[in-house]
């Protein structure tokens, strides 16, 4: 080999080893933004769950409430038709006895 293609070589095997040397660097720099993009991934994604849970729990308890009052308003209304009934009849047992107890 001549001198050249010694230097050449040389050349060669300081530009490997260069590579070498950086490559592991890149690996850890690539490995370690990959690290951070699924933390960062990670937060994202439960920010978005807990978001869409508070939003659920809101309508849920908006429908809740709403279907307490209207339970409520028509246990109030089934109650009073009720003693009314029964006051009606009470009212008109009522009748019936004292009729049947008044001297003719």
């Amino acid at each position: 080999m001549s001198a050249t293609g010694i230097s050449h070589c040389m050349k060669k095997v300081a530009l490997s080893l260069v590579l070498l040397a950086i490559t592991p660097v890149f690996a850890q720099t690539t490995a370690s933004q990959d690290m951070k993009d699924a933390g960062h991934d990670t937060a994202q994604a439960t920010k978005k769950v807990a978001h869409k849970t508070a939003q659920g729990t809101k309508h849920v308890a908006h429908a809740t409430a709403h279907g307490t009052k209207h339970v409520a308003h028509e246990t109030k209304e089934g109650t009073k038709h009720v003693t009314n009934a029964a006051a009606r009849k009470t009212k008109h047992g009522a009748q019936k006895v004292e009729d049947k107890t008044t001297p003719e």
